[in-house]
């Protein structure tokens, strides 16, 4: 063992670095849920007496949940579900449905499954800032009450200067965040262990049969009680979704060596202080702390509860950079933060959307109490599914036994189903709000998919077919010598290769001239993260002068085109820059005025909604990374 570390000290150097920027930006989330949970459990809207029996059985529950849900399900289970290194719904939605091709209806189950999960995250990705900075800046109210009025417009800006902070990428955010959330940590624990000392008596909360009577006894508010210990485990999907940017191992050893202790402490302290002062119940994470420390405890909470936003923020991204490689969402910029790490990306269009979202978000709901309400839904909703195809996963990508598969995920999928429930009967109360956002996202998503293959069908189906077309121009050119061959490269960027493309057809047409050198390009993303570097390229010659070029990319890769093909050896054509034109099919989508929309495969409205993302989505010549004073765009008015 000595020797192997020995000889491997950038590897370990490597992983105490991504364990130090885990801790700053995967567990921020969860680790400032001891601001509001043990508040949000004895709360008016729970009905919980806070009896000794309930405080100890009260404390065992949120414990209990930490140990079975994230430890025993996410760190121990779900994170082997990964899909090549990557985690989160999507890059688990696509090793799912990867086995499922014989399996239309399960497919089709799958995709909704996944695309709702990602629109959940979504919505937990809007209601964490919020509710994580509100809980931490109310400390001002225990300082001095004329401070409340001030919460407001402190936490928006805040939150506005979080997401300006961004563009900075995950990396910088995660070293300059790390060391403050590790004094964070180590601050919830010594706090924590200061009220056990003085009241040991809470330790018998780490005996699970305490939340076992705990909930038994709450009868049919059973469900209220369980909606607040949720608000423990909030953050834990992040630790799934933000995998691909610390790897591992490094998530791993931050929950079993920091994090974990940090939490379980915290609220044992916090329940030990309840224990010796009812009245403490007001907030008991702020009064755990000694009145000359409250001002520096909540700076510190503050600063945590910044950080907290991150995991989310950061999940959000990689969520999204899967969902358009997947084909869920149009074209965005996706700027990469990291030379090392791949998964370290940085979006500006999800960035400001969501900076949007949470302000209102803030604004609207006024305290982290109200979001409280909100916030368990998106957060169970998402568990569950990430459960589901966790399955899925199991018995068909890894072909477990039917027996091991439901012996790994029925006990997760019975307690998520019942945390969702409980999370439910404040669907009123608010959370209808991550519900009605998910819908939303999902009509968006399912419409785009189903609108580009709609799209791609129209196109393809009154094309000629390539080979036809490149015979008969051999034939032409044999017959007559007429035809006008320009001695130049062209690269005819298109979806499928088996038709001529659009934009060589009107290049044909308008200008009368041919390339000598045509390579017909599509660029397909597999349902893996990251595609070997020898099964990149495919190309097949198909005669006169037409190449059938294929670039192969995983979800998690940004194309690069001209950097791709400048590896592509073929014989007598160099890819030049200065004598290669990129021809670009630029469609101009419009929904048909025919009130009957006879054969409509979409409602009116989600055509209109398509071809108003169509106009709105990014430039190819930048997801491609085309060099832009070579492309040559031709547009085509398509009617769908």
């Amino acid at each position: 063992m000595r020797t192997h570390a020995a000889s491997n000290p950038i590897q370990s150097k490597s992983v105490a670095a991504l364990t130090l920027g885990a801790i700053g930006v995967v567990y921020g989330d969860i680790g400032t849920s001891p601001l509001y949970t043990v508040k949000e459990i004895f709360s008016e809207s729970t009905g919980i007496a806070l009896t000794h029996a309930n405080i100890i059985g009260a404390i065992s529950a949120v414990f209990w949940a930490l140990m079975l849900v994230v430890t025993l399900k996410y760190v121990v289970l779900v994170l082997r579900a990964d899909n090549r290194g990557e985690g989160g719904v999507m890059a688990l939605l696509a090793l799912a449905v990867s086995t499922a091709a014989a399996a239309p209806l399960r497919k089709k189950v799958l995709l909704a499954l996944g695309v709702f999960g990602a629109a959940l995250f979504y919505g937990d990705s809007i209601l964490t800032p919020a509710i994580s900075v509100l809980s931490a800046v109310e400390g001002l109210g225990l300082i001095a009450p004329s401070l409340t009025s001030y919460v407001m417009p402190i936490s928006i800006a805040i939150l506005i200067a979080l997401f300006m902070f961004q563009k900075f990428g995950t990396e910088i955010v995660g070293k300059f965040f790390g060391p403050i959330i590790i004094v964070w940590f180590a601050t919830l624990g010594a706090v924590g262990v200061s009220h056990i000392i003085h009241n040991p008596e809470i330790l018998q909360a780490l005996n699970p049969f305490f939340a076992l009577n705990f909930l038994a006894d709450r009868g049919a508010g059973v469900f209220l009680a369980v909606g607040a210990v949720v608000l423990a485990i909030t953050g834990a999907e992040a630790l799934y979704a933000d995998m691909g940017h610390f790897g591992k191992p490094a998530i791993r050893i931050a929950w079993t060596g920091l994090v974990l202790p940090g939490l379980a402490l915290n609220y044992l302290g916090q329940g030990a202080l309840l224990l010796s002062n009812p009245a403490a119940v007001s907030n008991p994470f702020y009064l755990s702390f000694p009145a000359e420390l409250l001002i520096p405890a909540v700076i510190l909470a503050t600063m945590a509860t910044i950080i907290a936003s991150q995991a989310v923020i950061s999940g959000a991204y990689s969520i999204t950079q899967q969902a358009i490689q997947l084909g869920f969402l149009p074209r965005m910029h996706i700027t990469h933060t990291s030379a090392s790490e791949s998964g370290q990306i940085y979006i500006p269009t999800i960035n400001w959307l969501l900076l949007i979202a949470v302000v209102i978000t803030t604004i609207a709901f006024q305290n982290s109490s109200a979001i409280a309400a909100a916030y368990g839904i998106a957060v169970t909703g998402t568990m569950l599914i990430t459960t589901i195809l966790t399955f899925f996963v199991l018995r068909h990508s890894w072909k477990y036994p039917l027996w091991l598969a439901l012996s790994a995920t029925s006990l997760f999928i019975l307690l998520d189903l019942m945390l969702l429930a409980s999370c439910s009967v404040k669907f009123f109360k608010g959370g209808w709000f991550p519900l009605a956002l998910g819908i939303g996202l999902v009509i968006i998503m399912w419409t785009w998919k189903q609108g580009r293959e709609i799209l791609l069908q129209h196109i393809h189906e009154r094309d000629p077919k390539l080979q036809d077309f490149v015979t008969s121009i051999h034939v032409n050119n044999m017959d007559s010598g007429k035809r006008v061959r320009v001695e130049r490269t062209a690269v005819f960027l298109c979806a499928n290769q088996d038709t001529v493309p659009q934009a060589l057809m009107h290049n044909l047409k308008h200008n009368q001239v041919l390339h000598q050198s045509n390579l017909i390009l599509t660029v397909t993303f597999a349902d893996i993260p990251v595609v070997e570097q020898n099964q990149r390229i495919i190309i097949k010659e198909i005669g006169a002068g037409f190449w059938q070029v294929r670039l192969n990319y995983g979800f998690m890769e940004s194309p690069d085109i001209p950097t791709a093909l400048a590896d592509c050896h073929i014989e007598d054509i160099s890819i030049d820059p200065f004598t290669t034109s990129y021809f670009i099919s630029r469609e101009t989508i419009i929904s048909s005025p025919n009130p009957s929309r006879k054969g409509a495969k979409m409602p009116k409205w989600r055509d209109s909604l398509f071809a108003a993302m169509s106009r709105n989505a990014g430039s190819v010549v930048t997801y491609f990374k085309l060099p832009s004073n070579s492309v040559i765009e031709l547009g085509t008015r398509i009617d769908i």
